[in-house]
């Protein structure tokens, strides 16, 4: 990570990333965090897929954040990152760009917390989430077609009227949130080989890739993206922050670009996953389907992919894995259009 975990420009296979000298999140973040989330977060289980571990010759387990708080993983780093929050802070309220989970997470913990709550996003948001944004009281912005217009609104909110930004995943203490999730399933599967993730901005795979390379660094960590628009494998790939054209996709959850800047999410996918993955949306649906009907399972898209990859060949685990679930909150339409295919 350079000194001290601190950020700053790196060159991982001799391409150079721009980051700002602030200190990375380390593993006592991660800890930290554990204690700091656990009245707003819960413990989510993990079960284990006979039909997976069948097909794949090993054994595989689901990691259940879809039953999270607010449906998602988001709440975790959410919370971390708004607990930590000064009475200045809190009396500004905060703002936040999301493609939906993220946004509720920040509006639930907003309303825990007496603090006002103003969420941007894009006209591709699921109205689903829209509608779980505001029961929970916060103001939603829709700002224009994709995320990049609602990131831009978000950020005139911060210049302009003083509010505090949750980042949705470029965020160390986001980030460290996120990781809590690395420690439950190294306590609940202690044999585990690798762990299969979603993989968006980067904030979910880089929080468990930490805890993972920290606590048990011969451990394999696995993004996995959908094929429509894939910013943060393109960027791993390029060498350097990728613009992609937003699409709509299953997958709405992992939809949007990395923003302008990166510091953190970045650097930490890059140097610290093992492998990425693309998959289709035949796959995403297909497999949104098997964790219906065969798991009992309602997920959306985003949550999804890690299934897909195994489903579909495109990602043969090695030995015990973990496939994490990252949301259930998927409309009842697109669910019923996904099971009768």
């Amino acid at each position: 990570m350079g000194d001290s975990g601190v950020a700053q420009s790196f060159s991982p296979s001799g391409v150079t990333y721009a980051c700002q000298m602030v200190p990375h999140p380390t593993i006592y973040d991660v800890r930290a965090a554990t204690v700091r989330i656990a009245g707003l977060a819960r413990v989510t289980p993990v079960q284990r897929s006979d039909w997976l571990s069948e097909a794949a010759g090993v054994p595989v387990w689901l990691k259940l954040e879809c039953q999270q708080e607010t449906g998602s993983f988001k709440v975790r780093g959410a919370a971390n990152s708004m607990l930590q929050l000064d009475d200045d802070g809190r009396a500004a309220g905060v703002v936040a760009v999301s493609s939906g989970n993220h946004g509720r997470a920040v509006a639930y913990v907003a309303r825990s917390l007496d603090v006002a709550a103003t969420i941007c996003i894009s006209s591709r948001v699921p109205a689903v989430k829209v509608i779980a944004m505001e029961e929970l009281g916060a103001n939603v912005i829709v700002a224009g077609p994709d995320q990049d217009d609602a990131d831009a609104a978000a950020r005139r909110f911060v210049s302009e009227d003083g509010l505090t930004f949750v980042h949705p995943f470029d965020d160390p203490q986001v980030i460290a949130g996120q990781g809590t999730i690395g420690l439950e399933i190294m306590e609940q599967v202690p044999d585990l080989r690798e762990v299969v993730v979603p993989l968006s901005g980067g904030g979910l795979a880089g929080g468990i890739a930490l805890a993972f390379k920290e606590s048990a660094p011969t451990n394999r960590v696995l993004g996995v993206s959908q094929e429509r628009g894939p910013a943060m494998v393109r960027t791993i790939e390029a060498g350097h922050l990728v613009d992609v054209v937003e699409e709509d996709t299953l997958a709405d959850g992992l939809a949007g670009g990395l923003g302008p800047e990166n510091h953190h999410s970045v650097y930490l996918c890059s140097t610290m996953l093992d492998a990425t993955f693309l998959v289709g949306e035949e796959e995403i649906a297909d497999a949104m389907a098997f964790l219906h009907r065969e798991e009992g399972l309602k997920v959306e898209g985003a949550g999804a992919v890690g299934v897909a990859a195994i489903m579909s060949g495109r990602l043969a685990p090695a030995g015990p894995t973990v496939v994490i679930l990252s949301g259930g909150n998927v409309d009842d339409d697109t669910l019923a259009s996904v099971l009768s295919r």
